[in-house]
């Protein structure tokens, strides 16, 4: 039997390299479907840019909130850094499609916007800057209506430029 090494790291290296291939491919597909639905929804812009919470939230969803205590909303009392305030909101409502942090102090009212997908735990953490001590907002989109949260928090050194 003649039985040469190149001739066998050659033929395992285009083995590994199909395999390798193949479960990239495989992965490929798993990967697909969120970032085509991540791809197809609008980014709100414009609601970005308005400087008042009320007009912000106006512009992205189209009416107003009213308060709900099943929009758990935690926020330190005192952030001494307002480049990193710590913030997460959770909610027992059911059918979720968003939840945004808004900061009534900023230059900028709408801080952060989140689409909820269907059967995914309603629940969304981020570290948001504040220029200065404000409330911050939650907003909750649940079964068509708007829920709210809000909380104080007080800014020892602000995080935007202040």
């Amino acid at each position: 039997m003649n039985f040469s090494i190149e001739k066998f790291s050659a033929t395992r290296r285009l083995v590994l390299q199909g395999t390798g291939a193949v479960a990239l491919f495989g992965l490929g597909g798993l990967a697909a479907p969120p970032a085509r639905a991540a791809a197809n929804d609008k980014y709100p812009e414009e609601a970005f840019k308005l400087k008042t919470d009320k007009d912000a939230i106006q512009a992205l969803y189209g009416r107003t909130a009213e308060a709900s205590d099943k929009v758990k909303l935690d926020a330190p009392e005192i952030a001494e850094n307002g480049a990193v305030v710590p913030i997460s909101v959770t909610t027992t409502l059911e059918n979720v499609t968003s939840i945004s942090f808004l900061v009534t102090g900023n230059p900028n009212a709408l801080a952060a916007s989140y689409a909820i997908p269907e059967g995914t735990v309603p629940g969304v953490a981020n570290r948001l800057k504040m220029q200065q001590t404000s409330n911050v907002i939650a907003i909750v989109d649940a079964g068509g209506k708007l829920y709210s949260a809000t909380k104080e928090v007080k800014v020892t050194v602000g995080g935007c430029g202040g």
